[in-house]
């Protein structure tokens, strides 16, 4: 069987990978906090029919070798952490990181995410609590009756209550080593992995390596459609010429087939 078929087909799986990490770009492109991926690829094994340099006469060496590769197959789909654009809401539990850093979310099992997402809201008891009422980590309460609340630059936590200003609490962000190594678990959130290392921190926001914390916007997606969309026309057109070398190699497969003495 001609191995251009097997070939053709690795590609064909491969592009088909592609347009699945481009589709989910382009689908969370009002996610906040989201960070866009690329599928990443490397070739496949190499079957070496003769090598480079073997000798043909005495004193004199082939100068090319020849080998034929057996196709391709995804090495690694990188999570890109480029800064998302602000969007300003005035909402002042709406907060982005300006660097580098996770907001620390605590999660029902006990377990610590991750999170780019700084859309905080207030539940029934006061807690600040994501879109899905898990926790923010350090947990800061609003008290009942409180007219403002400030968060400054350092993560500080203050609010007015009965004219007087009090400190609710310390707002600390977290960095990792590769933070492309963290896994995403949906929701927002990621969880730290053996290739992400633990966190470096957790700490006070601007010290450190750590971004700051602006108060009444948030970030938005780092997903740029228009290049999405290149990416999108080159996998599609590398898709169709799989299929067409695929389509030629049972043309020529019909042929030898038909061969008569």
């Amino acid at each position: 069987m001609m191995r251009s078929l097997y070939t053709a087909a690795t590609g064909m799986e491969a592009q088909d990978l592609n347009i699945s990490v481009i589709s989910n770009n382009l689908a969370n492109v009002n996610t906040t906090g989201f960070k866009k991926s690329r599928a990443e690829f490397q070739d496949l094994l190499y079957q070496t029919i003769r090598e480079a340099g073997t000798p043909v006469v005495q004193g004199q060496d082939v100068p090319n070798g020849i080998q034929t590769g057996h196709g391709v197959r995804a090495s690694a789909t990188q999570k890109i952490f480029t800064q998302g654009d602000f969007r300003q809401t005035d909402n002042p539990l709406d907060l982005v990181i300006e660097g580098d850093g996770f907001f620390q979310i605590q999660m029902p099992d006990g377990q610590l995410g991750y999170s780019r997402d700084g859309a905080f809201k207030i539940d029934a008891e006061g807690n600040v609590v994501n879109s899905d009422g898990f926790y923010l980590e350090p947990q800061i309460t609003i008290p009942e009756g409180a007219e403002g609340v400030a968060i400054g630059i350092d993560g500080t936590v203050v609010a007015t209550v009965g004219g007087e200003a009090q400190q609710l609490g310390q707002i600390t962000i977290a960095r990792f080593i590769n933070p492309a190594g963290l896994k995403n678990i949906g929701r927002n959130l990621m969880v730290q992995t053996t290739a992400s290392g633990a966190p470096i921190g957790p700490g006070v926001p601007g010290l450190e390596g750590r971004g700051t914390i602006q108060q009444g916007y948030i970030e938005m997606s780092n997903v740029s459609v228009a290049d999405e969309m290149v990416q999108m026309i080159v996998a599609q057109r590398a898709y169709e010429v799989n299929s067409k070398a695929i389509s030629t190699s049972d043309q020529m497969l019909g042929i030898a087939s038909s061969l008569k003495r």
